[in-house]
């Protein structure tokens, strides 16, 4: 299936196989009858072989996964792509956290957005990344107030992923 790189997103404009993989998969968004995928997403997809993703070139360049791995590290998202790739091998959806003010919301096996809440905000760190404890309060306090749990995924150098799920609880 091609794809196009628009910019920060990936676009497959084919409706009926974008439709069927959105359906299915719940993988990106529609937004004026074309599938927007997030640069996670295609990667995922892409070296799952599912799609191929083309320049902006009258030709259509076909970008490697190797040019797509070096986007998604200049722009930072290196660990959230190892986290996001954990979990969706596990079989979860994965959609974007966001309006939470984490990485990732994420539905069960079995779930999907169109069917109800998800279970899960998942928040990205590394090892040594240091958290101020206001902001680790807030993230706990988000979710207990979204009425979900929260999941710290915790990415180590040899990235290797420790997920920690943090409740709110009382004295």
């Amino acid at each position: 299936m091609d794809s196009v790189l628009r910019g920060e997103l990936v676009v497959i404009k084919d409706h009926k196989k974008a439709a069927a993989l959105h359906e299915k998969s719940h993988y990106g968004k529609f937004h004026q009858n074309e599938l927007q995928l997030s640069p996670l997403e295609a990667l995922y997809l892409l070296e799952k072989g599912k799609i191929k993703i083309l320049d902006k070139t009258p030709h259509g360049k076909v970008l490697s996964v190797d040019e797509i791995w070096e986007m998604i590290q200049d722009k930072g998202l290196l660990y959230k792509y190892i986290v996001f790739r954990d979990l969706r091998n596990r079989g979860y959806v994965v959609k974007t956290g966001f309006k939470y003010g984490s990485e990732f919301r994420l539905y069960e096996r079995g779930k999907s957005p169109g069917d109800g809440h998800s279970d899960y905000v998942v928040k990205v760190v590394t090892e040594d990344q240091n958290i101020p404890i206001f902001n680790f309060s807030s993230y706990v306090r988000v979710a207990h107030g979204v009425k979900k749990k929260l999941l710290m995924a915790v990415v180590d150098d040899e990235q290797d992923i420790t997920y920690y799920n943090v409740e709110w609880t009382r004295p």
